[in-house]
């Protein structure tokens, strides 16, 4: 009996729920006696009220809501006691009960109409309206908040920055203190670490919130950077751009004034600007004429891969004014502004017009490694079901990585980072094999390439057939040859090789056919006849077999469609024995 009315020491007990994931989860709590015991059954009460709560969101067999919220097309069912006991902006919203009401009879608001001076996206909603329901903040999806660049850390990239500024905007509009405090926070990191356009988007957010703190630092950060006037005026409130150019005059180096403009200068630059806003090209030729300014001196085409429509920039393209691939005072090409605008049309263009896909910025960014910072990664593998339009994003990183392969060898003298040395390197090592292997099937040929291409004027080719000297190692170093006199020397060499490859392939297209063939692939095996085991060695010459026959029939087509002089079949067929002694003898 005195056990009995001993009391008890704690007390166990087991609640189970369900969360995000549709897993049961199980919470079970020693709850001590005494002022703690009240503590521990408050948290499991919460925590159990809130995992109840989320299923409201999670669980389509508990659709009870009263209210939806359409967002990016999609149709979000929503709970309007909840929202307005969360929310005064929620709670006002739905007293006035003036909205269209859906096809379920439910009052139906547009997100656009809720947020009008700025954009939140269903995954930046959806994590704002768990915190609602549950009073929980979910990580953020990265599927949104992270960029197709490979390269990149995702700590300050576009797609990082955007949902922030999203869940920003969304917790302002929708007055939610504590998490404008803590998105706040959030983008003060981002300030420095983003590049200065990719600050714009925290400013804008920053300066409709009314979040002086936030807005003063991205105002120094902005007034800091390189960004130019045109950019800022079109992107900013006029009275933020004042600021900013105050700010720069006041932080010139002591000693120093403002760069002279010339007012002349500018305002016919402006006017140039003003014509393309308006798609009047005949303007512009019209201004042009009238005045000793041209194109490039206005940054015309910039202006016009940035803000114009796309027609209006072939167009001006048409005209055959302007460099296709100037740089501006940033170090950009049109190229580079159409890829930060992510319009397919305006870079199709460009291209045509003989844009430079491989040109890059001062700091070493091309044209898709920029599309690539600015992609989210779930616009770029989502998959377009069929007759869905697809995303422009994707669209126009395809473009680009196709004009990269299809001229690999295009100019990249801006940047001497180690991925394009290396891929220089990968180019080179390419071609030399490329051309070595036309030597050993098509000596005669070959020679009579390179003699058009004036390729024997450079050093040795090495490729795969050379000897495994010094002469066949494209990284040997040189400790008397500067990294810029290399880089000179193996463009020589590159630009020879690819004109050999390119006279080949005029004068010999059907030979050079089977070489394309050949290096793409089978060039790795049928090299090393004598790897691998007896029966893969018997595979290999036997492929080889075929492809001497390969060989043959294109050097006959070749023959039949041109007799051109001093093209020598014996000398041919002659060196493809030896090629195949040394190839197939070696056991």
């Amino acid at each position: 009996m005195a056990n009995q009315t001993e009391p008890s020491s704690s007390l166990s007990f087991t609640s189970s729920s369900y969360l995000s994931n549709g897993a049961s989860c199980s919470y079970k709590m020693t709850t001590p006696t005494g002022p703690e015991q009240g503590t521990s059954l408050e948290i499991v009460s919460l925590s159990k009220l809130s995992s109840h709560l989320e299923k409201l969101l999670i669980d389509t067999e508990l659709d009870c809501s009263d209210a939806e919220v359409v967002i990016e097309g999609t149709s979000v069912g929503v709970h309007r006691c909840i929202l307005s006991a969360r929310s005064k902006f929620f709670h006002d919203l739905f007293v006035r009960e003036n909205q269209s009401e859906g096809s379920n009879g439910k009052p139906k608001y547009c997100m656009e109409d809720l947020v009008p001076n700025g954009k939140v996206s269903y995954e930046a909603f959806m994590v704002f309206l768990g915190y609602l329901y549950t009073g929980k903040l979910k990580q953020s999806p990265p599927e949104v908040c992270t960029c197709v660049d490979t390269a990149c850390p995702h700590d300050a990239c576009r797609p990082a920055v955007n949902f922030v500024v999203e869940l920003l905007y969304a917790s302002s509009v929708f007055q939610i203190a504590e998490l404008v405090s803590l998105f706040q926070r959030r983008l003060l990191n981002f300030v420095e670490k983003a590049l200065a356009e990719d600050v714009i988007p925290i400013l804008q957010v920053a300066f409709h919130s009314q979040l002086n703190q936030l807005l003063a630092h991205c105002i120094q950060r902005v007034a800091r950077s390189d960004l130019d006037s045109i950019y800022l005026e079109k992107e900013l409130p006029q009275k933020v751009v004042e600021e900013i150019k105050t700010l720069q005059r006041k932080c010139l180096p002591e000693g120093s004034e403002a760069p002279i403009v010339d007012p002349v200068h500018e305002k016919r630059v402006r006017r140039i600007h003003r014509a393309l806003d308006c798609d009047d090209v005949e303007l512009v030729k019209l201004l042009l004429t009238e005045s000793n300014i041209t194109l490039d001196n206005a940054n015309a085409l910039h202006y016009a891969a940035a803000y114009c429509d796309s027609k209006v920039v072939a167009e001006v393209l048409d005209l055959g004014l302007a460099d296709v691939n100037l740089k501006n005072p940033r170090g950009y090409t049109p190229l580079h502004v159409a890829a930060m605008r992510r319009e397919p049309a305006v870079i199709v263009s460009l291209l045509t017009k003989g844009a430079n896909a491989s040109e890059t910025t001062a700091d070493g960014q091309s044209a898709v490694s920029i599309c690539r910072r600015l992609t989210r990664t779930k616009d770029y593998y989502t998959k377009t079901e069929q007759g869905q339009e697809s995303n422009k994003d994707k669209i126009c990183i395809d473009i680009l990585e196709r004009e990269m392969r299809r001229n690999p060898m295009a100019s990249e003298e801006t940047t001497s980072s180690p991925v394009i040395a290396d891929d220089l390197h990968m180019k080179l090592l390419y071609l030399e094999n490329r051309v070595a292997f036309a030597r050993l099937f098509f000596p005669a040929e070959a020679k009579l390439a390179m003699e058009i291409a004036q390729a024997e004027m450079t050093s040795e080719f090495a490729g795969l057939l050379a000897n495994r000297g010094s002469s066949g190692n494209l990284r040997e170093v040189d400790l008397n040859e500067t990294p810029s006199v290399q880089k000179k020397r193996l463009r020589s060499r590159m630009d020879a090789l690819m004109r050999t490859v390119e006279m080949g392939r005029r004068y010999f297209p059907h030979c050079s056919q089977v070489l394309d063939k050949f290096m793409e692939d089978d060039l790795p095996d049928l090299f090393y006849l004598e790897r691998g085991t007896l029966d893969e060695q018997n595979i290999k010459r036997k492929r080889f077999g075929e492809l001497k026959e390969d060989v043959r029939k294109a050097f006959s087509k070749d023959k039949a469609e041109s007799n051109r002089s001093g093209l020598s079949s014996s000398s041919s067929s002659s060196s493809q024995k030896e090629g195949t002694r040394h190839k197939g003898g070696r056991k």
